[in-house]
């Protein structure tokens, strides 16, 4: 379960999904290959009050499939199930995960009715040629229109997108980034593509149809579109696939999988921002940049590679970092005392 949100997911993998995008195989990513059935939420939420502190009031959540564009009956039999537990109280509400072209005014009624509150549109590019090539079956237009429709209703909208599809360039990521932050969610999926066996991307890949968009790759990408959202203030929930065992033990085959992206991404943003510290500041070669204690992991870089990095580049005789009381960054020369 989510540290800052407690989340009692239901996956549903590939129901009501129309089309077979290049890079998906959801079973493979979600780990579980029958989808769920009410029975599936009713233990799921028995086993999370097993677990839980009394008073959590944690949320179910539909993940996996494109929820809305499943029979009616169906959304009806799920929503139900999970509704009970709404309604005495121990869940706070539900979320879903569907398609852009698979909402409208009636849906989100029915959504409402049953205590949805938080509704994940899945874009993964507002470029053109990206969805065309990757399969998707939407438009741009069809993300807008529903993220205003979403919004309209009043639900939290998140949206998730994806770095290096078929057809991608940095450009074409940061112009997504910029587009959705002008959608302005309330928060953001950012999933770097992996490629993933027996998926279309898979075979375009081994026929040299593909160019993986390798770990570095995405970092370098994500740590540029990661400030954007940030000084947008819209939250960024999720940056990589969650790991499971099925994609670690070699069922994702490329592209960018790594248990801690994330964090490699944050480091490589704390790079960025030392780096532009560094040189705009009048200081000696030896210098001492000070920051957030929380954050000196990031400022450090895994095996001190952004310390290497800075040390080169400005031709610095020696860099430190030591915590700051603020969450800003300082640098200053590196004072030392002589007997």
């Amino acid at each position: 379960m989510s540290a800052r949100e407690r989340i009692i997911p239901v996956f549903i993998p590939h129901v009501g999904c129309p089309h077979n995008c290049v890079f998906c195989n959801q079973r493979k990513i979600s780990g579980q290959l029958t989808p769920a059935g009410t029975d599936t939420v009713i233990q799921a939420v028995e086993d999370a009050k097993k677990m839980l502190p009394e008073g959590s009031k944690p949320q179910l959540a539909f993940y996996g499939g494109s929820f809305t564009a499943i029979p009616s009956d169906e959304q009806i039999s799920l929503l139900s199930a999970a509704h009970k537990y709404v309604e005495t109280g121990f869940l706070d509400s539900i979320r879903l995960s569907t398609r852009p072209d698979a909402i409208g005014p009636e849906t989100l009624e029915r959504l409402h009715s049953f205590g949805v509150k938080t509704v994940e549109l899945g874009a993964q590019s507002l470029d053109r040629e990206v969805l065309l090539r990757s399969g998707r079956g939407h438009t741009a237009e069809d993300v807008i229109n529903a993220a205003a429709l979403v919004k309209e209703y009043g639900f939290r909208l998140i949206i998730q997108i994806m770095t290096g599809l078929p057809g991608d360039t940095p450009e074409k990521d940061i112009r997504t980034a910029e587009e959705v932050c002008r959608i302005a969610p309330y928060g953001v999926r950012i999933y770097p593509t992996v490629i993933i066996r027996d998926t279309a991307l898979y075979e375009l890949w081994k026929a040299g149809k593909y160019e993986e968009h390798t770990v570095n790759d995405a970092v370098e990408i994500c740590s540029r579109i990661v400030p954007l959202f940030e000084n947008n203030g819209i939250e960024i929930i999720r940056l990589g696939l969650n790991p499971t065992d099925e994609l670690s033990s070699g069922e994702a085959v490329g592209g960018a999988y790594h248990p801690a992206l994330g964090e490699l991404v944050k480091s490589r943003v704390m790079y960025y921002r030392m780096r532009e510290l560094i040189s705009t500041a009048d200081v000696g070669r030896s210098i001492v940049i000070s920051g957030p204690a929380r954050k000196l992991s990031q400022m450090t870089g895994q095996h001190r590679d952004n310390l290497k990095r800075l040390k080169k580049e400005f031709s610095l005789n020696s860099i430190r970092i030591s915590p700051s009381e603020d969450d800003e960054l300082h640098i200053a020369s590196e004072l030392r005392i002589i007997d």
